[in-house]
């Protein structure tokens, strides 16, 4: 082991969602330790933004529209992503999107939408980047980014947390699946995480209060994603497949204590008085 074993010089990945938010993240920390950079994302205009944010910073990127909810896209997408990079190394399924409903008042349309954002894309890229991997024969890493939702109950998100459990076993199953080609398969599950979305929704109240929920104490940062995904990408977790990583600041460990506003010290629940 050395410390160049952290780089990911001369690997190419492909980041989903990459025009925002933790997939912005993701594609700037890849580049950063040396990958080539394919984004595919939905709106042009950000990917054109966020690819021009790389090359800035001296990075090799290739910005693509595309809409991973369709397979024919997808499929175009990486043929493109081959012929310009010549390889696929990693992939990153970090599309996806939420919205709160009461299931009593939900319906087989957004069941399918939710489903179609957050877990048919990720059986249309991992398929389609895994195919391209096997042929190259020397691995590769998929990472799939789920949510602390898939693993607790989840109130007025009940068919987004579905999906993201559903990803979760599916990471766990394909990584057996695809072990014997040296691909591993994990997944990345965030909590709150301060994307440019969510800062615009919270203001300073409301993130200092969400704060007491954290056992860390802060709010996540694209950047703490960022860095982990570098890590599964890489040769520092050449022995990790089929794990899901909480990069939430302990709270899903935590099970519902948290930091006591006044005193700091932990309490369970919100009524709690010790």
């Amino acid at each position: 082991m050395n410390t160049d074993s952290v780089l990911l010089n001369d690997k190419v990945a492909i980041v989903t969602g990459g025009g925002a938010g933790i997939g912005r993240g993701i594609a700037k920390a890849f580049a950063a330790f040396g990958a080539q950079v394919a984004l595919f994302e939905r709106d042009p205009q950000r990917a054109l933004r966020v690819a021009q944010e790389i090359e800035t910073a001296g990075g090799n990127v290739l910005g693509l529209a595309v809409d991973v909810r369709d397979a024919q896209a997808v499929e175009s997408a990486v043929e493109k992503t081959v012929n310009h990079f010549g390889d696929i190394d990693i992939l990153v399924n970090n599309a996806g999107g939420v919205f709160a409903e009461p299931f009593m008042d939900s319906n087989e349309k957004g069941w399918d939408a939710l489903h179609s954002a957050n877990l048919k894309h990720i059986y249309h890229c991992s398929q389609s980047a895994a195919r391209r991997m096997i042929e190259q024969g020397r691995g590769g890493s998929l990472i799939n980014i789920v949510s602390v939702e898939g693993a607790r109950a989840a109130p007025l998100y009940a068919t987004y947390a579905a999906a993201k459990a559903g990803a979760i076993n599916f990471t766990k199953t394909l990584a057996l699946e695809l072990a014997p080609h040296s691909i591993r398969v994990n997944a990345i599950a965030p909590d709150i995480c301060l994307t440019e979305g969510l800062r615009r929704m919270m203001d300073d109240a409301a993130q200092e209060h969400a704060c007491h929920t954290v056992p860390l104490g802060r709010l996540g940062e694209p950047d703490d994603i960022g860095g982990v995904a570098v890590f599964l990408a890489g040769e520092m977790s050449s022995y990790i497949t089929g794990q899901t990583l909480h990069v939430d600041g302990g709270t899903q460990a935590a099970g519902g204590w948290y930091h006591h506003p006044e005193g700091g010290h932990y309490v369970y629940g919100p009524l709690s008085e010790e």
